[in-house]
C-alpha cells in the first residue's frame, strides 16, 4: 500500500497546527503592539495635571512671552525677571525634575493594575539524525492583590515628594526672580556711578580751569593749581574704574538672563522708588505669614512626609504578599500540538532575610528624624529671613529720605564753594571738598534707592510671596549701551 493515506492526516495536522501558531503570535504581537502604543502616548494616571508649568513671568494674570528685545530696544526690570525665568538653566533643571517626580507617582500608581506579558518562542531541535520544530506561546496575568500597605505607602512617598518638587521648583522660581532683580538693580547702580563719576570729572575740571585763570591773573597760588590738576586726575581715575565696574555688572545681569556674558544690553531706567506701607506689618505677623507660603518651608514638611510613608513602606516590605497568576499557553513539538491554561494564587511568607527589614525600619525612621530636623530649620530660617529682610527695608526707606536732604545741601554748598572761589574770597581746598562731598551724595543718593527695590523683593522673597505685580510697568527711558 501505499504510505501517501497515513502521512497525509499527519499532513495536514501540523498545517493546521502551524496556522494555528501564526495566528496566536500574530494576534499577541497585534495586541501587544496596540498596548504599547496606548500607553507610550496616552497619560493613564494624568501626571500632567499635577505637574507645574514652565516658569514663566506672570503680571495682571498674563504670562509674558520670553522673548529678546528688539536690537535697538532697552531692557527693564520685567524684561530681565522674564528672561531669567525661562532661559535660566536653574529654572529648567527644577522644572524637569519636577516633571520627573510626576512620572515616579505614574510608576507608583501602575503597580496597583494587573500585567499581562506575551511569550512567543521558535527552535529547531536536532538529535543524532532525528530533527524537529518546537514553537509555543502563552499570555500571563500576574496581579498582586494584597500587600498589607506596600504600594499604598510607596505612592504616598512618591505623591510627598511630588508636593516637594513643586515646592521646590517655586522655591528656585524666586530665588532666580530676586538675583534677577538683584543683578539688574547692581547694574542700574554701576550706570548710575558712572554718570555721577562723569559729573564730578566735569566739576573737577572746572575748578582747575578757575585754578589755572586765578593763577594767570596774579590771584591763584601754584599750590591752588597742583592740587586741581591732582583732584581732576583722581576724578578721571574714578570715572575709569566705575566704567569697569558697570561692564562686569552687565555681564553678569547677562548670565542672570541665561545669555553670554558679552551679549550687549541696553537698560531702561529703573522704576522710582516710592516708599510705601506694604510691608509695614508687625513682624510677628509677617513671620506668621512666610512660614504658611514659604515653598521651600512646604518643601521641608513635604518631604518629612514623605519620610513618614517611607517607614510603612519599609515595614509592609517585610510582611506577606498574595498574588494572582493566570494564563493560556499552546505548545508544538514535532507536530504534536497541545493547549493548556492556568489560574493560581501565589502566597510569599518572608520568614528570614537577615534583619534587612529590621534595619530597613530603622533606617527609614532615622530619615524621618533627619527631615524632620532639616524641616524645623527652614521653619528657624524663615523667621531670621523675614526679621533680617524687614529691618533692611526700614534701613533702606530711611536712608532713602535722608539722602535726598543730603545731596540738595551738597550741591548747593559745592555752588556756593565754587562761586566764592571765582570770586576771589575762597580757597581750592573748600572748593575741592565740597566737590567729593557732592560726589559721594550723588553715589549715597542712587544706592539708596536701588537698595530700597532690592530690600523689597528681599522681603517679598522672604514672605513667599516674591512675583510680578512687585515689578514697576512704566519706568522712564535712559539708554545706557554696553
Amino acid at each position: 500500500m501505499s504510505p501517501l493515506p497515513c502521512h497525509q492526516p499527519a499532513s495536514v495536522a501540523r498545517s493546521a497546527a502551524a496556522a494555528r501558531h501564526r495566528l496566536l503570535v500574530a494576534g499577541l504581537l497585534a495586541l501587544l503592539s496596540a498596548e504599547l502604543s496606548a500607553f507610550d502616548l496616552g497619560d493613564p494616571f494624568a501626571t500632567r495635571e499635577i505637574t507645574p508649568e514652565r516658569p514663566a513671568l506672570r503680571i495682571d494674570g498674563r504670562v509674558l512671552p520670553c522673548q529678546l528685545p528688539a536690537a535697538d530696544a532697552p531692557y527693564g526690570i520685567v524684561e530681565a525677571v522674564d528672561l531669567a525665568l525661562c532661559r535660566n538653566p536653574a529654572t529648567r533643571e527644577v522644572w524637569s525634575a519636577a516633571r520627573v517626580q510626576a512620572a515616579d507617582v505614574g510608576l507608583a500608581q501602575a503597580e496597583f493594575l494587573p500585567t499581562l506579558d506575551g511569550r512567543a518562542t521558535a527552535s529547531r531541535i536536532r538529535v543524532d539524525s532525528r530533527s524537529s520544530s518546537q514553537r509555543n506561546a502563552s499570555l500571563t496575568l500576574s496581579w498582586l492583590l494584597f500587600d498589607f500597605g506596600a504600594r499604598s505607602a510607596n505612592l504616598e512617598v512618591a505623591r510627598q515628594l511630588m508636593r516637594a518638587a513643586t515646592s521646590t521648583l517655586d522655591a528656585s522660581v524666586q530665588t532666580v526672580f530676586l538675583n534677577a532683580m538683584q543683578a539688574y538693580y547692581n547694574a542700574q547702580a554701576a550706570r548710575a556711578a558712572v554718570s555721577a563719576a562723569i559729573e564730578s570729572e566735569k566739576a573737577s575740571r572746572e575748578s582747575l580751569n578757575a585754578a589755572e585763570v586765578r593763577y594767570r591773573v596774579g590771584t591763584g597760588t601754584p599750590a591752588d593749581r597742583l592740587q586741581a590738576q591732582t583732584a581732576w586726575s583722581q576724578a578721571t581715575l574714578t570715572r575709569i574704574r566705575a566704567e569697569g565696574v558697570r561692564e562686569n555688572s552687565l555681564g553678569r545681569l547677562a548670565n542672570v538672563m541665561g545669555l553670554d556674558a558679552n551679549q550687549p544690553l541696553r537698560l531702561d531706567d529703573p522704576p522710582s522708588a516710592r516708599p510705601d506701607e506694604r510691608f509695614s506689618d508687625d513682624v510677628a505677623a509677617l513671620i506668621g505669614e512666610a512660614r504658611l507660603r514659604r515653598p521651600d518651608l512646604q518643601a521641608a514638611e513635604a518631604e518629612y512626609r514623605a519620610s513618614v510613608a517611607g517607614i510603612d513602606y519599609a515595614r509592609a516590605s517585610g510582611l506577606p504578599t498574595l498574588s494572582l497568576a493566570a494564563g493560556p499557553a499552546w505548545e508544538s513539538v514535532g507536530g504534536v500540538s497541545a493547549n493548556a491554561g492556568s489560574i493560581g494564587l501565589t502566597l510569599n511568607l518572608p520568614l528570614f532575610s537577615g534583619f534587612t527589614t529590621t534595619y530597613n525600619v530603622r533606617a527609614a525612621q532615622a530619615r524621618s528624624d533627619v527631615a524632620a530636623a532639616r524641616r524645623d530649620n527652614v521653619r528657624q530660617q524663615v523667621a531670621l529671613e523675614v526679621w533680617e529682610s524687614w529691618q533692611s527695608l526700614n534701613t533702606a526707606t530711611q536712608t532713602l529720605r535722608t539722602t535726598a536732604d543730603l545731596l540738595a545741601s551738597a550741591e548747593h554748598s559745592e555752588r556756593v564753594a565754587l562761586g566764592r572761589y571765582k570770586a576771589g574770597v575762597g580757597n581750592i581746598l573748600d572748593v575741592l571738598n565740597a566737590q567729593s562731598a557732592l560726589a559721594n551724595a550723588r553715589l549715597q543718593r542712587v544706592q539708596a534707592a536701588l537698595d530700597w527695590h532690592v530690600s523689597r523683593a528681599t522681603l517679598a522673597r522672604a514672605l513667599g510671596i516674591l512675583d510680578g505685580q512687585l515689578l514697576s510697568s512704566k519706568p522712564g527711558r535712559q539708554e545706557e549701551t554696553r
